[in-house]
């Protein structure tokens, strides 16, 4: 590791540009609510707004990343689908070979 500079144990690039993302906009988001000029009322109300935007947020990338596994899930299943099929294919070509090479 070297000093000054931070270095991921993972070399997971987006992975620490995102958690440095979030922790950037947190910070920020948290000193503007601190130092913005509204009574502590509106503060309460735009908190509460910021939180539903957030849980939106989040339940939308939730639902996302479920669609986007299940298309794996599918590319998946198509692909080991096309394998064991090829493997048949294969298997049904060759049995006449092995039948004859061990005939002799």
């Amino acid at each position: 590791m070297r000093i000054g500079r931070y270095e991921s144990s993972e070399s997971s690039n987006l992975g620490t540009a995102i958690t440095f993302l979030l922790i950037g906009l947190g910070a920020g988001a948290l000193a503007g609510l601190l130092l913005a000029p509204k009574s502590g009322k509106q503060l309460r109300r735009d908190l509460q707004r910021g939180y539903e935007d957030a849980k939106d947020a989040v339940g939308d990338w939730a639902d996302d990343a479920k669609d986007r596994v299940r298309e794996v899930g599918d590319r998946v299943r198509d692909v080991a689908n096309r394998g064991a099929d090829l493997a048949s294919d294969i298997r049904e070509k060759v049995e006449p070979l092995r039948r004859a090479i061990n005939r002799d």
